[in-house]
Parts: structure tokens; C-alpha cells; sequence
């Protein structure tokens, strides 16, 4: 995915001459065909995420369409404080893209766990969210957000990537993209947790019970009119994000469903729970520490007697 990134920033700077990228001293096998194409448009800041906010901020003020890229927990906490005061206060035009979604850099320790920054994203007026679930859904997303007007974060995950798309399928910035249709249970998931959600999809199936699959991938402003238009149908909606279940898919689809009035709708949210994992070790070895499983949320799934013929 973050070849794919890179690929489309540097055809989007073919086009544009305004377009900057700024990393503190981060991306490295990753930034170089933007550096050795548009030399005098790359600045490595070095390890200053707070400063580098701050130049691209004024890059920003004159005129400029600024990227800044970095790991998840270096581009959203470290300088939190900057990008409210002096990106989005000013609604100025600057795209925070950071890599390493949920736990893809398990081996590294908590601190390169990416699972309270949506959360942390969310709650800043301005800011759009977006966390593509796979290089397809990001090479189709990326430009348009590249494109718009105003802050932006882009989540960057590592995933498995088991299961191939319709050829029916296109993925629209702000729209829910519907992979599988089913008008009464969904399964609503986003970023590096599709591929979860896609094996538990598999699994209910084959015990009988019948749900559709959404990837979330436009997180903020939220696609509410998708609800809006099963509101007649709609029973079941469960939720699964590699992310704390406190502030993020989960939290936002239970507040598009509180107002819209679809209260008689069953929701489920499945993610990491108020708990940090105090485990190093690779994603696969943590997802099931934190009960990230097709096991797991399957047999959860059963227990609910409101899905299909359990």
C-alpha cells in the first residue's frame, strides 16, 4: 500500500507544482521516486514531527499542498498539538499520511501501535479521515484525496490482502463501499481489519448465517446516507477495526445510527478493548492476544439470536 501511496504522489506532483512532501526522517525504500522526481519540493525535517507540522503549515499559507508522512503514532500524537492549533484551526490544506495501521508494527512494542488514532483524528473539526483496506482501494481513493481542499489523514495499513474484489466494485472517496449487498446484516469494517472481516463473512456463511461486507474506508465525514437508504430493511450491523473500540468505526457508526433514529438497529463492535498489549511480536501473534480473530468473533456472532438462522 505504500508503494501504491508513493506511486500516486508522485503522478499527482507530475500534475501539480504546488505539491511538497515533508517525512522526519522516515520512509526510506519508500519516499525515494519523490525525492530523486521533485528534489526541491522534498524536505526531511529529521526527527521533529512537531516542526515539521509547522513547515508544512507555512508551506501550506503560501499556497502549497503539503503531504507529511511518518509512522502512525509519530504523525498524529507526537505533534497533536500542532496539527489542531496550526493545520486545522486554519483549515489549512496540509494531508498527514501515516503508515502502520492497528498493529503492524507489533515487533516494535506499544509504542508503534496505531490503535487510538482515528480516535485522536476524529475529534479534530476539519479533519477527513480515510484508511483504504487494500492497494486496490487505495490506488482508487488516493487521488481524490490528494485533490481536496482542507486538512486530511491518511491511514496506511499492512494487510494479507486474501480476497480479490468484484470487478462490479469501485471504491468512491466518502461513499461506504459495499463489497457484498445484503439489506438486513452487515458486516462494517475498515482499513487492515477487511481481511478479518472478509474470513468471518466466510465462515457465517458457511454455518448459514448470511451477512454483507462494507469497507469503511472514508471514516470521516461518514457516508450516512448509506444507512439512510436501508433504513427500512436494516437489523444487524456489526462493526470490526483493527482500533480501539473507544472512538473509532464503532463509535461512529453507532453515532450515524443514534442520529438517524435507528435505534431498533442490533450493533456489535468488535476491536481492541480499553488495553494496551504490554507483548511485543508480529501482527499476527497480537491480533490474537487482543481476541482478533475469525474464532472469536464468529462464537460471538452465534451467541446473538438476531442474525439469520442462528
Amino acid at each position: 500500500m505504500r508503494t501504491t501511496f508513493i506511486e500516486q504522489l508522485v503522478a499527482y506532483a507530475h500534475q501539480d507544482a504546488s505539491v511538497y512532501l515533508l517525512t522526519a526522517d522516515l520512509g526510506y525504500s519508500v519516499i525515494e521516486p519523490f525525492k530523486q522526481a521533485f528534489p526541491d519540493r522534498f524536505i526531511n525535517v529529521g526527527i521533529a514531527e512537531q516542526n515539521m507540522i509547522g513547515i508544512a503549515a507555512g508551506l501550506a499559507m503560501r499556497g502549497k499542498k503539503v503531504i507529511a508522512y511518518s509512522i502512525i503514532p509519530f504523525i498524529t500524537m507526537r505533534c497533536f498539538e500542532q496539527i489542531r492549533n496550526n493545520i486545522c484551526y486554519q483549515n489549512m490544506t496540509v494531508k498527514l499520511v501515516g503508515v502502520g495501521g492497528g498493529l503492524s508494527y507489533g515487533s516494535l512494542g506499544h509504542t508503534h501501535h496505531a490503535i487510538d488514532d482515528i480516535a485522536i483524528m476524529n475529534v479534530l473539526a476539519h479533519m477527513n479521515i480515510v484508511a483504504p483496506a487494500s492497494r486496490y482501494e487505495a490506488q482508487a481513493l488516493i487521488p481524490d484525496f490528494f485533490s481536496q481542499p482542507g486538512p486530511g489523514y491518511l491511514r496506511l495499513a499492512n494487510t494479507d490482502e486474501t480476497f480479490s474484489y468484484s470487478e462490479l466494485c469501485r471504491p468512491q472517496l466518502g461513499k461506504a463501499f459495499e463489497i457484498i449487498p445484503h439489506d438486513e446484516h452487515l458486516i462494517i469494517a475498515t482499513s487492515n481489519a477487511l481481511d478479518l472481516a472478509y474470513k468471518v463473512q466466510t465462515e457465517l456463511a458457511a454455518l448459514g448465517v448470511d451477512m454483507g461486507l462494507v469497507s469503511a474506508h472514508t471514516l470521516k465525514p461518514f457516508d450516512g446516507d448509506f444507512f439512510e437508504q436501508k433504513k427500512a430493511t436494516l437489523k444487524t450491523v456489526i462493526t470490526i477495526e483493527e482500533h480501539s473500540v473507544i472512538g473509532g468505526l464503532g463509535s461512529i457508526v453507532a453515532s450515524v445510527l443514534q442520529a438517524q433514529n435507528m435505534h431498533y438497529v442490533a450493533l456489535k463492535v468488535f476491536g481492541i478493548r480499553d488495553v494496551y498489549a504490554h507483548t511485543a511480536g508480529n501482527r499476527k501473534d497480537l491480533l490474537e492476544l487482543v481476541g482478533l480473530t475469525p474464532c472469536v468473533i464468529v462464537n460471538a456472532i452465534q451467541r446473538n439470536n438476531s442474525i439469520g438462522a442462528v
